[in-house]
């Protein structure tokens, strides 16, 4: 049966990469924040891709790097950070979203969250819970995954978040397919497997994989896709939507004739 996470909405899907952040140097929008989330929506992305850490403070917040190396100069852990204090950091430059505030102040987006540590599994749980129809939930570790939907069944959700598969149950897909065998075990509770066209000089994507997902009733999704061709190229192969850092191409791209 479909999550109610796909239903109701267009397909291809296209999944907003951390929101819609402005281009160039000297842009003040940066990736997952309140403002890229912003204008994902208003670019008319009903799906938006994010990542979430926990502060100092406990706090589980939409952010991607481990460090603050990359964005800000700055080599301290996110997990060293205040919440405060990131806010400070973030608020020129498209604002600071916790997970709950980003699921209450966007109401009619469905999100797309990468748990990528271990201490946001339980605490993102409560947060989800009253969410979870709009709310798929994906990490790179099928364990921290699973436990991030425990959490969040645990703490009430009347449905199950979506879930997307992390990296052991894409590799056994892969080679199950290859194969011609039905991945339908490893998929169990699998809505989604969401996977780049290829992993250095391996081909993730293959009319194989795609069969056997489709046929356990799991959409593919193809990461971080961002020229048009491309987007079309892989709708056509058969590809149930992409990943992409330009949601309002993709939307233009992929639209209905």
């Amino acid at each position: 049966m479909t999550h109610p996470y796909f239903t109701g909405s267009l397909h291809p899907r296209v999944l907003a990469h951390r929101g819609l952040s402005a281009t160039g140097e000297d842009s003040t929008v940066w990736e997952n924040t309140a403002a890229a989330f912003a204008a994902a929506h208003a670019a008319g992305a009903e799906y938006i891709e994010t990542d979430c850490r926990v502060t100092a403070d406990g706090d589980v917040v939409l952010f991607h790097d481990e460090t603050l190396q990359r964005l800000f100069g700055d080599p301290r852990p996110v997990v060293a950070v205040r919440t405060f204090e990131l806010a400070e950091m973030l608020a020129p430059h498209g604002g600071l979203l916790t997970v709950s505030e980003a699921l209450t102040g966007f109401p009619e987006i469905r999100f797309n969250i990468d748990v990528k540590v271990d201490d946001a599994a339980a605490p993102i749980g409560p947060l989800v819970a009253p969410h979870a129809h709009r709310v798929l939930i994906t990490s790179f570790s099928d364990t921290r995954r699973r436990q991030a939907v425990d959490a969040a069944l645990a703490a009430g959700a009347a449905i199950r978040p979506a879930t997307s598969a992390g990296r052991r149950t894409i590799i056994a897909l892969r080679m199950l397919s290859a194969l011609r065998l039905s991945p339908a075990r490893a998929l169990q509770d699998v809505d989604a497997v969401q996977i780049p066209e290829r992993q250095g000089p391996i081909r993730v994507f293959t009319p194989s994989l795609v069969r056997a997902a489709q046929r356990a009733g799991v959409e593919v999704h193809v990461w971080t896709v961002n020229d048009p061709d491309d987007m079309r190229r892989l709708v056509a192969a058969g590809a149930d939507g992409v990943v992409t850092d330009r949601a309002d191409v993709a939307l233009k791209a992929l639209s209905q004739p």
